[in-house]
C-alpha cells in the first residue's frame, strides 16, 4: 500500500515529467506563432506563456474524453499564447490600415474580373509599384493573427468537437454552420494561385515553418511571408463577401 505522501509525490513526479516531455511542442507553437508577429514581441514571452497552457492542459486533461494529451495540449498552449496576444496592441494601426485597403482592392478586383486577381493587378489597383505592394505584406504579417488564423480550419479547432460532447459546438446548426465555412474555405483556396496554395498547405497542414518552405519552394523566406500574408488577405476578403456574419472568421 502506498502512503497519501507517496502518492501525491508520485503525481507531481508524474506532472512534471509530462511538462518537460511536451516542452519542445510549446517552443514549436510559438515560435510558428512568433513568425507572424513584429519583431517588437518577445518569443520567450510567448514561450512562457504556452508554457501555463500546457500545464493547465495536463492538470485538466481527461484521458476518458478519447482524446490524445498531445491534441489538448496544442489547443490550450495556442489559445493561452493567443489570448495573451489579444491583450496587446502590437500592430500599429498604419498596419491594420494597410491590411484593410489590401483586401479591399482585392474584393474590388475580384468582382471586376470575376477571378482572383494576381498581385501585379492588387498592386495596380492600390496604386503601388511592386516594390512597395511586397514591402506591405511584409509590414502586415502579424495583422490577421486573431482573425482568419484562429478559424475552425485549424486542426485543433476541429478535434475539439470529438471530445466535447453535450455542448453548443455539437449542435446540428453549428455543425452545419463549420461544414459550410469549412467548404467555402476550401474553395478559395482552390482558386488561389498554384504557388500560394502551396504556401498555406505546406504551411498549415505540413507544419513547416516559412524558412523551410523557402527551401520547397526554392524562393527567399521574405517572399515565402509575402506570399502567406497575401494569401490570407485572399481569403478574408472571400469569405467577408460570402459569409457576411463574419462568424468563425
Amino acid at each position: 500500500m502506498y502512503s497519501y505522501e507517496q502518492t501525491q509525490e508520485s503525481c507531481a513526479d508524474e506532472r512534471e515529467r509530462l511538462i518537460l516531455e511536451n516542452l519542445p511542442q510549446v517552443r514549436l507553437i510559438a515560435r510558428r506563432i512568433h513568425e507572424r508577429l513584429p519583431d517588437s514581441v518577445s518569443l520567450d514571452d510567448l514561450i512562457s506563456t504556452g508554457v501555463l497552457g500546457l500545464i493547465s492542459a495536463i492538470d485538466h486533461f481527461d484521458p476518458t474524453h478519447n482524446v490524445k494529451l498531445k491534441t489538448y495540449a496544442e489547443y490550450k498552449i495556442r489559445g493561452a499564447i493567443l489570448d495573451s496576444l489579444r491583450g496587446l496592441d502590437w500592430a500599429p494601426r498604419q498596419q491594420r490600415k494597410r491590411a484593410k485597403q489590401i483586401e479591399a482592392a482585392i474584393a474590388v478586383l475580384e468582382q471586376k474580373l470575376h477571378r482572383m486577381p494576381s498581385e501585379e493587378e492588387i498592386a495596380q489597383q492600390l496604386g503601388l509599384p511592386m516594390e512597395e505592394y511586397h514591402e506591405w505584406l511584409v509590414e502586415i504579417r502579424g495583422v490577421n493573427l486573431g482573425s482568419l488564423e484562429t478559424t475552425s480550419t485549424e486542426d485543433s479547432g476541429r478535434d475539439l468537437l470529438k471530445y466535447i460532447s453535450d455542448d453548443e459546438e455539437n449542435w446540428p446548426s453549428r455543425l452545419l454552420e463549420r461544414s459550410e465555412l469549412e467548404r467555402l474555405l476550401a474553395e478559395a483556396i482552390e482558386k488561389m494561385p498554384y504557388l500560394e496554395r502551396t504556401v498555406l498547405s505546406l504551411y498549415y497542414h505540413e507544419e513547416l515553418t516559412l524558412r523551410e518552405i523557402s527551401k520547397v519552394v526554392k524562393l527567399h523566406e521574405s517572399r515565402v511571408s509575402q506570399l502567406k500574408s497575401q494569401a490570407i488577405l485572399r481569403l478574408r476578403a472571400y469569405m467577408q463577401k460570402r459569409w457576411p456574419t463574419r462568424r468563425g472568421v
